[in-house]
C-alpha cells in the first residue's frame, strides 16, 4: 500500500469514530406532517443541495444560470425508517427556495440514511420544480414528493 492510500484510510476511519449518530424517534404514522424541519433544516443538507444544485444549472443545457440563495418554510414531510423489509431509512422534505433571480420555487428532497460515499454519512436527492429538464424525478418531481 502506498503511503497516501494508507493516510487516507486512517483519515477515513477517523472520520468515522467523529461521526455519532443521534437517536431518531419514530413516528406512528409515517406518512405525518411535522413542524420541525429536524435534519431536513441542517446545515450540511442545504449546502449539499446548493452546492449539487449549483453544478446542475452549469451542466444540463437550457436551465437558468441562477443559484439557491435561501431555503424557507423547511418541512419534514414523511419518515420512513429503516426495517427488515425496508432497509434504508428514508426522509422526505420540502421547502421554498429563493433562486438568484428572485424567483421562488418549490423544493422535494430525500435524505437517504447511511448510503453516502462507500457508505458512510447519508445520501440526499432533490428536485426543484422547473429544473428537472431531463425527468430524472418523473414529471413535476413526483418521484420525490
Amino acid at each position: 500500500m502506498t503511503h497516501a492510500f494508507k493516510s487516507f484510510l486512517a483519515g477515513l476511519i477517523g472520520l468515522g469514530s467523529v461521526l455519532t449518530v443521534a437517536p431518531v424517534a419514530q413516528a406512528a404514522d409515517m406518512s405525518s406532517y411535522s413542524s420541525d424541519p429536524g435534519v431536513c433544516g441542517e446545515a450540511w443538507v442545504l449546502n449539499k443541495i446548493s452546492s449539487r444544485f449549483a453544478y446542475q444549472v452549469r451542466n444540463v443545457p437550457n436551465l437558468p444560470d441562477v443559484q439557491i440563495t435561501d431555503f424557507r418554510r423547511i418541512n419534514e414531510r414523511r419518515y420512513q425508517p429503516a426495517e427488515d423489509n425496508w432497509p434504508i431509512g428514508r426522509r422526505y422534505c420540502d421547502a421554498k427556495v429563493i433562486l438568484s433571480d428572485g424567483h421562488e420555487r418549490t423544493i422535494w428532497y430525500l435524505i437517504e440514511e447511511g448510503q453516502g460515499f462507500a457508505g458512510v454519512g447519508d445520501n440526499v436527492e432533490f428536485c426543484v420544480s422547473g429544473f428537472d429538464r431531463w425527468y430524472v424525478y418523473n414529471g413535476a418531481c413526483r418521484v420525490l414528493r
